[in-house]
């Protein structure tokens, strides 16, 4: 299984890289990890909201594919603890996904669009974390799933 992040933007902050290229490593252990980064819009002043949103679904749409297993990333989505997320992710391989596409949205979430056409909606918390600082928190979440998967000591109950 492929496991991709599609994400609207650079990541721009050198510690959240460094986090981020640190998780991305060690999941070369366990499964074939990516972050794709989107071009972010330009000159969006002058959008309203919907107007940003479809614009940004535009963009994803190019990215993903009819045979990528699409999550949104969304705060009304479903949350999990990190156990349960590692069910999850190994349910997914299980049923033989072989492309499992997890994508961040732009700062006011996903157009309709977008909705319509992914299989399922994830919340990392009931917070609210910056789209640059959610990128380390899922590589992350990831990386822990598949060590709980493996019975590898890094996560602890």
């Amino acid at each position: 299984m492929k496991i991709t992040l599609l994400v609207l933007g650079k990541t721009e902050e050198k510690y959240l890289k460094d986090g981020i290229g640190k998780y991305t490593k060690r999941l070369k252990h366990y499964v074939k990890f990516e972050i794709i980064e989107i071009p972010e819009l330009k000159n969006t002043k002058n959008l309203t909201e919907d107007q940003q949103k479809e614009k940004e679904a535009e963009l994803i749409k190019k990215y993903i594919s009819t045979t990528g297993h699409m999550i949104l990333l969304d705060e009304k989505g479903e949350e999990f603890t990190s156990p349960q997320f590692s069910v999850f992710l190994s349910k997914k391989m299980l049923g033989s996904v072989q492309n499992l596409v997890f994508v961040i949205g732009g700062p006011y979430g996903f157009d309709n669009t977008i909705y319509a056409l992914a299989n399922g909606k994830i919340s990392l918390s009931k917070m609210t974390f910056s789209h640059q600082m959610v990128r380390l928190f899922f590589a992350e979440q990831v990386y822990r799933a598949f060590t709980i998967l493996k019975g590898e000591p890094y996560h602890n109950e």
